[in-house]
């Protein structure tokens, strides 16, 4: 078997358990009972989720963060999608990257919880940072000063208010978060032209989070 095949049978293991985790989770939460679960519905044994996914429960939210992020990298390669004024463009972005998960929502609340644990605080920050940066990076950033830390700044405080007031809205097909999205980035809108004037400040602000924001393009 070459290896390609060997990472496209991988990846099908890892997607197949992923879909039964997610399904076990309103059930058992999200914890190694959930995999267990999970094994048990597809008739696999346990030691199936510990091979496919060997750091455990966060190994499993890591993957289906990037398998959300990646959703919006693909629903934002189209050329329409370069007509768009850019707050359309994040607009657009948040709400793909939201409904990626829409299905599972309680398991979203779950992976917050997991993630707000102060041993999970460097993963939460990274996740949220790959979130963040595949919606500029699809929306056609390419900045590479001081833009790029601040862009991704504010997208994160855009991104994770409105992931909240969703995980909470009951409206039909969720106008009010859109409605709050706009809103949001509206405000937001107005703050880089008041960044310009202080951009010493914001370069000292934003440079320790290098680290964790390197300047690359998402991994596909």
């Amino acid at each position: 078997m070459s290896q390609a095949t060997d990472a496209a049978a991988a990846e099908a293991m890892r997607q197949r358990l992923l879909d039964a985790i997610l399904a076990e989770v309103p059930f058992e939460g999200l914890n190694a009972r959930a995999l267990t679960a999970a094994c048990r519905s597809l008739d696999l044994d346990p030691v199936e989720a510990e091979i496919t996914f060997p750091g455990g429960v966060a190994e499993v939210v890591d993957y289906w963060c990037g398998v959300c992020d990646q959703a919006v990298l693909d629903a934002m390669a189209g050329p329409e999608i370069s007509e768009l004024k850019v707050r359309q463009r994040i607009a657009f972005g948040v709400r793909t990257r939201l409904m990626a998960a829409a299905e599972h929502r309680e398991a979203v609340r779950r992976a917050l919880g997991l993630l707000a644990l102060p041993q999970n605080a460097v993963m939460g920050t990274r996740l949220l940072y790959r979130t963040v940066d595949a919606i500029w990076w699809a929306a056609g950033d390419r900045s590479t000063d001081w833009n790029f830390y601040s862009k991704r700044a504010l997208l994160a405080g855009v991104y994770s208010t409105t992931l909240l007031f969703w995980l909470d809205d009951k409206s039909d097909e969720f106008a009010d978060s859109w409605a709050f999205l706009d809103r949001r980035i509206a405000n937001v809108m107005l703050i880089p032209g008041r960044l310009a004037k202080l951009r010493d400040t914001a370069e000292r602000v934003t440079k320790p989070l290098a680290k964790f924001w390197p300047q690359k393009r998402p991994v596909s």
